[in-house]
């Protein structure tokens, strides 16, 4: 009797750490996981918004695409660990502003919400908002965003990231990627700020990295900073974190964030040319470790 589970693209072994690649449908993929097997799920489905993927048709109807969204949420929901967390990244478009929210609303049945943070890709930072302790000269304007060419619709800034969690009640390494105070007089005067580190909430500016080639250097039509999943596990707790996963790696940036960090990770994706990038990537990741 042979062993239906799905076997892996490819397994990378270094600094302590496995990194696990699956071609093919994440459904599939994801029966071959244990129960309970997974700590920490950080991911960016895709939104069904008509964006031109390689492999993947984004422009199914929208009830068949909240129905896909359920069953991929109750196939992560098996394998998740009973405190572990799922990140989902989502975004929206101004002419479909309601498809993150829906998209939440799928996941509701089987997970609940913990958090909802907001992920700031552009901002503006006026000099007298800021206050004189900022130092600004000047207005701010920082990040990266699309231009919307419109009379109706301001530009989109920003995405989604929401925490489901099995019983909303995990708890989670606030001050991990938490700020220092800046009126330090708070650091005396709250027990709660000793170590002078407060929690960064949730509102966290993330930029994309400044690339010379989108083709060459992000060649994928959706993607995150490295950052975003490296704030996430942190705040989950990385010493309750020994395995994540990422059901739509895309070129792989939640496991490069892994990889980084010494995490044993499980990744899928229907692209093989993306799983080779992606593979590529965490090489160069842990090439960097030794420098």
């Amino acid at each position: 009797m042979t062993d239906a589970r799905p076997q892996p693209y490819a397994t990378l072994r270094r600094h302590g750490a496995t990194l696990q690649f699956f071609l093919g449908d994440c459904l599939d993929c994801l029966r071959g996981l244990s129960p309970g097997s997974i700590d920490v799920v950080v991911t960016s489905p895709p939104y069904n918004l008509g964006i031109k993927y390689r492999t993947y048709d984004d422009t199914v109807p929208r009830a068949d695409y909240l129905r896909w969204t359920g069953r991929w949420v109750e196939a992560v929901a098996r394998v998740l660990s009973a405190d572990g967390s799922l990140f989902l990244n989502v975004g929206a478009k101004p002419k479909d502003p309601w498809v993150a929210m829906d998209i939440a609303q799928a996941v509701r049945p089987h997970l609940h919400l913990q958090n909802t943070i907001h992920w700031v890709k552009s901002i503006v930072i006026d000099r007298n908002a800021a206050g004189d302790a900022a130092g600004l000269l000047r207005d701010l304007a920082v990040g990266h965003y699309k231009p919307i060419n419109s009379q109706r619709f301001v530009n989109d800034c920003h995405e989604f990231i929401f925490q489901f969690t099995r019983s909303g009640e995990v708890p989670l390494d606030r001050t991990a990627i938490g700020v220092a105070y800046q009126d330090q007089s708070n650091v005396g005067r709250w027990r709660s700020a000793a170590g002078n580190r407060r929690c960064r909430g949730n509102a966290w500016f993330l930029p994309y990295d400044t690339i010379n080639s989108r083709e060459k250097d992000r060649p994928h039509p959706a993607t995150f900073p490295v950052r975003l999943p490296d704030y996430c596990l942190r705040l989950h707790g990385l010493d309750r974190v020994k395995r994540v996963l990422d059901p739509f790696m895309g070129l792989g940036t939640t496991a490069v964030a892994c990889a980084s960090l010494g995490l044993d990770f499980v990744g899928m994706d229907l692209d093989r040319g993306y799983l080779d990038v992606a593979i590529e990537r965490v090489e160069q990741a842990w090439s960097s470790l030794l420098i």
